[in-house]
């Protein structure tokens, strides 16, 4: 069943976050057929090679993955895009997974890839980086746009949203490494770019990074343990340190 929800998991990171375009979500919240049919197309698609096989299990198993996806989609595009919205609207495709995973509890076991003990913990590791990296940026944006940033939020220098990304995918690197210690030399060089904007920018502006920065920070940590939480559920890869 883990390596199976694993396997779902991977596909829809890679579907929500790496191959779905800016352009895309926009049409999908406009509730244009066509986006909706090439964000599935993806999903299916993916989700068929992840768990390539030939069985009637795995056909019914990728309608419901087509199904749930569909209608959770489809009830988001009528929710404002805050925070609360994102959060509910992956919370419901990881119980979707999860019930799909349950039901089907061999499908990963009947794979063509199943001899391959080292693949679920791959997925698991691609899945959290993006998980950590891209959907902690959305949700981060969010938050900040939704506690009265906006202004802030949308003048903000690329280099910020940049600085953001690089380091969420250190913490996760540091977390994976089990060096957690050194994520201290982060906090170190945010200290400084906090007194660099007390100096120079607003009081709003200064929050305005706080915030953003205590709430990537958190997200990644979280983010990178759920990842190493579920690798302990998954056949070892024989790659990454042992945790003291």
């Amino acid at each position: 069943m883990i390596e199976t929800f694993t396997a779902l998991l991977f596909t829809h990171t890679l579907t929500d976050f790496a191959f779905q375009s800016d352009r895309m979500a926009h049409r999908k919240a406009k509730r244009e057929i066509t986006a909706f049919a090439s964000h599935l197309a993806i999903l299916l698609g993916l989700s068929a090679v992840a768990l390539l096989q030939f069985s009637t299990g795995f056909l019914i198993a990728l309608a419901l993955v087509f199904a749930s996806h569909l209608l959770i989609d489809f009830a988001k595009s009528f929710a404002p895009p805050t925070l609360k919205s994102f959060v509910f609207d992956q919370a419901a495709h990881l119980i979707a997974y999860a019930f799909i995973a349950a039901w089907f509890s061999d499908l990963w076991a009947q794979a063509l890839w199943s001899d391959h003990k080292w693949i679920p913990g791959v997925y698991d590791l691609i899945a959290g980086s993006f998980i950590t990296v891209r959907a902690g940026g959305f949700a981060i944006e969010r938050l900040l746009t939704n506690s009265g940033f906006g202004q802030e939020s949308a003048s903000a220098p690329a280099g910020g949203e940049l600085i953001g990304l690089l380091e969420r995918s250190l913490i996760f690197i540091l977390i994976l490494a089990n060096q957690p210690s050194a994520i201290g030399f982060l906090i170190v060089a945010k200290v400084w770019r906090f007194d660099a904007l007390s100096k120079s920018d607003t009081q709003l502006k200064s929050e305005y990074v706080i915030i953003g920065t205590l709430a990537s920070f958190g997200w990644a940590l979280a983010a990178s343990y759920a990842t190493l939480a579920l690798l302990g559920h998954l056949p070892p890869l024989g790659i990454l340190p042992v945790p003291d």
